[in-house]
C-alpha cells in the first residue's frame, strides 16, 4: 500500500531534488496488478487502466481501498460481492461488458487513444456507470477533454444534494464537507454527465472533483484522516454503487 497523499507529495517532492526522472519514478513504484476475479455474476469492483505519464494514474488507493469498501457493502447489503479480489481492465477490454460499474482515479493524468475512448464509450452506451475521483483545480481540464473524447458531446452538470443518488442509501445531509487532501483549500464538487445531456434520463458518469473518496477508504482504518472524512466517503461510495444497481 502507498502512503497517504499528503506523504507521497512529499516523497515526490525530495525525489525530485535528487534528479530522480518521471520515467524513473514510473519504473520505481510499477503497480503489481493481481489477477481479475472470474466473472461468476455477483458484483466485483472494477477499476479502469490507462497509460501512465508520470508518477500519478490509475493505481493510486489500489487494492487496499477496493477490499476496505467491498467489506463495507458486504456487512451494509445483501449484497455478496468479492471482497478478497478485485478486476482490473482497460477501458477498450471486451470483458468490461461483464461489469456495470466502475472506477476511474486520478483523470488529471489521463490521456485516452482513439481505441480506448471508443471502448469506454460503448461501454457507457450500453449502460455502464462511472464513478470518477481523485483530481482537483486544474486537473480538471485534463479530465474535460479526455472524457469529451470519449463523450464529444457531454455536458458536466453540477448536482445538489436533492439528487436522487445522493439518497440512494445513506441520506447525505450536506456536499460542502468533504475536499481532496492535497487541496483542503478546494471543497468538493460533484457533476453528472446524463445519457443525451438530459437530467430527466440516466445519470451515466458521477464525478468526484476536489475530493478523493478513494484515499480516505484506503486509509480508514489507519487513524490518517478524521473518522467522520472516511464514514463520509463510504457514504458516497454506497449511494453510487445502490444508485447505479438500482438504475
Amino acid at each position: 500500500m502507498r502512503a497517504p497523499r499528503h506523504a507521497r507529495r512529499l516523497l515526490g517532492g525530495l525525489l525530485l531534488l535528487a534528479g530522480t526522472t518521471s520515467l524513473g519514478w514510473s519504473q520505481r513504484f510499477r503497480t503489481f496488478v493481481e489477477p481479475n476475479v472470474p466473472y461468476d455474476g455477483r458484483f466485483t469492483f472494477v477499476r479502469l487502466r490507462y497509460t501512465e505519464y508520470g508518477p500519478n494514474g490509475w493505481a493510486f488507493d489500489y487494492p487496499a481501498m477496493e477490499r476496505n469498501f467491498m467489506t463495507i457493502v458486504q456487512d451494509l447489503t445483501a449484497m455478496r460481492p468479492h471482497v478478497a479480489g478485485s478486476n482490473v481492465h482497460r477501458m477498450d477490454d471486451p470483458l468490461l461488458s461483464h461489469h456495470p460499474i466502475a472506477y476511474l482515479s486520478e483523470p488529471g493524468y489521463w490521456y485516452p487513444d482513439e481505441q480506448e475512448a471508443a471502448g469506454l464509450r460503448t461501454w457507457l452506451q450500453k449502460g455502464g456507470f462511472l464513478i470518477v475521483d481523485d483530481f482537483y483545480l486544474r486537473q480538471w481540464e485534463v479530465f474535460a477533454r479526455g472524457m469529451r473524447a470519449v463523450l464529444p458531446e457531454a455536458q458536466f452538470i453540477r448536482l445538489d444534494r436533492t439528487h436522487p443518488i445522493f439518497n440512494a442509501f445513506f441520506t447525505i445531509g450536506t456536499l460542502d464537507g468533504m475536499h481532496h487532501p492535497s487541496a483542503r483549500s478546494a471543497r468538493a464538487e460533484y457533476y453528472g454527465i446524463f445519457e443525451g445531456n438530459d437530467p430527466s434520463r440516466r445519470l451515466m458518469v458521477i464525478v468526484n472533483f476536489n475530493n478523493d473518496i478513494g484515499d480516505y477508504m484506503e486509509w480508514s482504518g489507519q487513524g490518517w484522516y478524521a473518522v467522520n472524512l472516511s464514514n463520509d466517503a463510504y457514504k458516497f461510495a454506497t449511494n453510487y454503487l445502490v444508485y447505479a444497481l438500482t438504475h
